[in-house]
C-alpha cells in the first residue's frame, strides 16, 4: 500500500504529464478555474485568442471584485466586457458587489479534492476547503478553460503540524504571520504547505482559509487543510453538503520537512512595513500611535472575522483620532451581519463599511494620510501598495485591529473583555441574487462587448539567437509585482490598456525606466532574490514585453512570475555565482551569441560588453516550458497549433 500525503493524493488524481517526482514538471488536469476583473480582462482576450466555442472546465467563474469605484466610463467598460465573455463561453459570472473572489468561491463552489487555478495569486484560499488551489497568470487559466493542462514544478511538501488551541485574542492570522516570521516570503517557492495535526480541528473553514490564503506570501505553490467532519458543516451551513468528501493525509505519510506550532503558546503577531514576514509581537509594538484601522481582504473578511470584531467593537466607540473602515468579504456575509443585528454594532462604534470587496487591499480607496500609520487585516503590506508612498502598513488580525482601533495606539488583544463568543453559523441564507449562471442559449452567439480602453495582448516573439541590449535598470532584492507593475486607484481602470501602463512600470523603483527602455528600444532587467514576488499579475510580465524586455537576469525569481515571463517569451535568466550581480551596471551592453543552444542546455554565458567580463547564468526549464519560450510565449504556441 502506498502511503501518501494529502497533497500527493490530489495531485495523483489529476496528473496528466510527468511524474511525482519533487523538481521535475508536472501537468494537472483543472477542474475549476476563475479569474477577478484586474486580471480578468487579459484572460479573456486570451481565451477569445484561442478560439474555442465553450470553457471545458467543470465550472469557471468570471468574478467582478477589484476595480469596484467607477470614477470614469473604463471599469465598467471592463465589466460588461467580462460579463458578455462569461455568457459566451460558458462561465458563472459573479457581479460588482456580490463579494470577493476567494470568499465568493469558498462559500458557493469550492470542492474538496478538485484543482482550481485562478488569475489571483491568493487563489490558495480554497485550499481551506482541502482543494488543491493554486494562482497562475491569466494566459494558463485561460489555457485550462480551453482544456490544457496546467503545469508545475512537482513541490516538495512541508507539513506544518499544530498542536493544542489557539488562546482567547490569538487568531488564524497570528498562525500564518508566525509561519512566515520562520519560513520568510521566499521560503516557499515550489512548496506545498500542508496543516495536520490535532489542532487542526479547532480551525473552522474560514479560518484555515485565511492560513492558506495568506500562504502565498510565502512564495508556496498552495496550501492545504485535510475535509473533515468541520468541512462538511461549512459546505451544510452554505446549502452544499453533497460536495463534501473526506480527505486527508496517511498516517506515516512523509514530508520535505516539519514546522511544528504549539497554538496554546503562539502570541498575536504583527508583520512590519514593508514585508509580510517582517513580524514580531504585537507586544513589542503596543502603544505606537496608528491613525487608520482597515478590516477585511480576502485573508480576513468572512463572518466569523467580523462577527468576533463586532464582539469586541460592542459597547465602545472607535478611537476619536481613527479611521475605522470594514469592508465584507460577500453579499452574503453583509446581509448576515445585518440580521444578527451586527451591524449596527459597527455603526454606533463609529465604523465605515465598504463596499463587499478588495478596496484598500489593493489600492483602490482608503489610502492612509502622509506619514500615516495603518493597520489592515489584510496580506500584503508592500511599499506603496496602499495608494501613500510615506505610509506604514502593519498587518494583523481582527482582534489586534479592533483593540488598536478603540485604544487609538497599537495593542495587543489578550485579556480584552469580549461581550460574547463569535460562532460560525450552522445555516446561512442563500442568495445568489448577483450570481449569473452559465445559459445553453448564449454560448457561442454572444458579441464580447470591447469598450476602447481594451487594447489587446501584446504579441511575443521568440528570442534572438545573438543580441545585444543595454540593462535598463539595476534592482534589489524581492521586487514585487506591485512594484513592476503598479496597481492603485488611478492605474488598476487600465488593466485591459498595456499601451498605456507600460508608461508606469517600475516606476517605484525607476522612475526612467519606461522612458529608458522606449529609448533604448527594450533591453535587459538585472535585479536580485525573488524577483515578481506577490501577485499573479501577467501585466508585470506584458507591460515591460511591450516595452521591449528581451531578458531578466536575477538571483532568483518568484514561481508565478517566471512562469509569466516564459509565457510571454522573456527570458528568465539566473546568476551562476550571485556575486556576479554586483559586477553589474545600469546602462552596461550585455551579449548573447549561440543563445538558443545555450538554452537547451540550461547553461548560458552572457558577456558584458561594456567590462569586457564573461558572466556565468543558469536557465532552469522543463521539456515544456523551452519549448514554450523558444517558440514565442504560450499564446503564440497555443496560436501556432491551429
Amino acid at each position: 500500500m502506498i502511503v501518501a500525503n494529502l497533497t500527493e493524493k490530489i495531485i495523483s488524481r489529476h496528473i496528466t504529464d510527468g511524474e511525482m517526482k519533487p523538481g521535475t514538471e508536472i501537468g494537472l488536469r483543472i477542474d475549476q478555474t476563475l479569474t477577478q476583473d484586474s486580471t480578468g480582462t487579459m484572460a479573456y482576450l486570451e481565451l477569445e485568442a484561442m478560439e474555442i466555442d465553450r470553457v471545458k472546465t467543470k465550472l469557471s467563474v468570471a468574478y467582478i471584485d477589484h476595480n469596484m469605484l467607477q470614477a470614469g466610463p473604463e471599469n465598467f467598460d471592463d465589466h460588461l466586457f467580462i460579463q458578455s465573455a462569461a455568457k459566451n463561453y460558458g462561465i458563472w459570472f459573479s457581479k460588482p458587489g456580490n463579494g470577493i473572489c476567494h470568499q465568493v468561491h469558498l462559500e458557493r463552489f469550492g470542492v474538496p479534492g478538485d484543482t482550481l487555478i485562478g488569475s489571483d495569486s491568493h487563489t490558495p484560499t480554497a485550499g481551506g476547503l482541502g482543494m488543491l488551489a493554486i494562482g497562475a497568470g491569466g494566459v494558463d487559466v485561460a489555457a485550462a478553460m480551453a482544456g490544457r493542462s496546467y503545469y508545475i514544478q512537482m513541490p516538495d511538501v512541508i507539513e506544518v503540524r499544530l498542536t493544542g488551541k489557539l488562546r482567547a485574542g490569538v487568531s488564524a492570522k497570528d498562525i500564518i504571520l508566525y509561519v512566515l516570521q520562520q519560513e520568510t516570503v521566499k521560503g516557499g517557492v515550489n512548496k506545498v504547505y500542508e496543516y495536520t495535526g490535532e489542532g487542526v480541528k479547532t480551525l473552522s473553514v474560514p479560518e484555515r482559509a485565511t492560513i492558506t490564503n495568506m500562504g502565498a506570501e510565502l512564495g508556496a505553490t498552495t496550501s492545504v487543510f485535510p475535509s473533515d467532519e468541520i468541512t462538511r458543516e461549512f459546505l451544510k451551513s452554505m446549502g452544499r453538503e453533497e460536495a463534501y468528501q473526506p480527505l486527508a493525509a496517511d498516517e506515516g505519510a512523509s514530508y520535505y520537512k516539519t514546522i511544528e506550532v504549539n497554538l496554546d503558546e503562539l502570541v498575536p503577531m504583527v508583520a512590519c512595513p514593508h514585508s509580510p514576514d517582517k513580524v514580531v509581537a504585537v507586544s513589542e509594538l503596543a502603544g505606537e500611535a496608528i491613525h487608520q484601522v482597515a478590516i477585511g481582504s480576502c485573508t480576513n473578511s468572512s463572518y466569523l472575522d467580523l462577527a468576533k470584531c463586532a464582539m469586541l467593537l460592542k459597547g465602545k466607540k472607535v478611537n476619536e483620532n481613527i479611521s475605522l473602515v470594514i469592508s465584507p468579504g460577500s453579499r452574503q456575509i453583509l446581509k448576515r451581519l445585518a440580521d444578527d443585528g451586527l451591524l449596527s454594532i459597527f455603526l454606533e462604534a463609529g465604523a465605515r463599511v465598504l463596499e463587499c470587496g478588495c478596496g484598500p487591499c489593493i489600492g483602490m480607496g482608503q489610502a492612509p494620510c502622509n506619514n500615516g500609520k495603518s493597520l489592515r487585516t489584510f496580506n500584503r503590506n508592500f511599499y506603496g501598495r496602499s495608494g501613500t508612498k510615506s505610509a506604514d502598513v502593519y498587518l494583523v488580525s481582527p482582534e489586534t485591529a479592533i483593540a488598536s482601533a478603540v485604544a487609538g495606539v497599537i495593542t495587543d488583544p489578550m485579556g480584552i473583555e469580549v461581550f460574547a463568543e463569535a460562532q460560525v453559523p450552522e445555516k446561512f441564507e442563500i442568495d445568489d441574487n448577483l450570481l449569473i449562471a452559465p445559459n445553453e442559449d448564449y454560448i457561442g452567439k454572444t458579441e464580447l462587448v470591447k469598450g476602447p480602453n481594451i487594447k489587446g495582448v501584446p504579441a511575443a516573439v521568440p528570442p534572438q539567437d545573438v543580441f545585444s541590449a543595454k540593462v535598463l535598470t539595476v534592482l534589489e532584492d524581492n521586487i514585487t509585482t506591485d512594484h513592476i507593475m503598479p496597481s492603485n486607484a488611478s492605474l488598476l481602470p487600465y488593466r485591459s490598456n498595456i499601451p498605456h501602463l507600460a508608461d508606469f512600470c517600475l516606476t517605484p523603483s525607476d522612475a526612467e525606466f519606461p522612458a529608458k527602455a522606449k529609448a533604448n528600444g527594450g533591453g535587459i532587467i538585472v535585479a536580485g532574490e525573488n524577483y515578481g514576488q506577490g501577485s499573479s499579475r501577467e501585466h508585470a510580465a506584458l507591460a515591460p514585453l511591450y516595452l521591449g524586455v528581451k531578458a531578466v537576469v536575477a538571483k532568483s525569481f518568484a514561481r508565478i512570475h517566471k512562469q509569466n515571463l516564459v509565457n510571454n517569451g522573456i527570458i528568465p535568466l539566473t546568476f551562476a555565482n550571485p556575486a556576479d550581480y554586483d559586477t553589474i551596471h545600469e546602462g552596461d551592453e550585455l551579449a548573447f551569441e549561440d543563445l538558443i543552444a545555450q538554452i537547451k542546455s540550461g547553461n548560458v554565458t552572457m558577456t558584458n560588453k561594456t567590462t569586457g567580463a564573461a558572466i556565468a547564468l543558469q536557465i532552469e526549464l522543463g521539456d515544456r516550458q523551452e519549448a514554450l519560450l523558444l517558440g514565442g510565449g504560450l499564446l503564440t504556441s497555443i496560436k501556432n497549433e491551429k
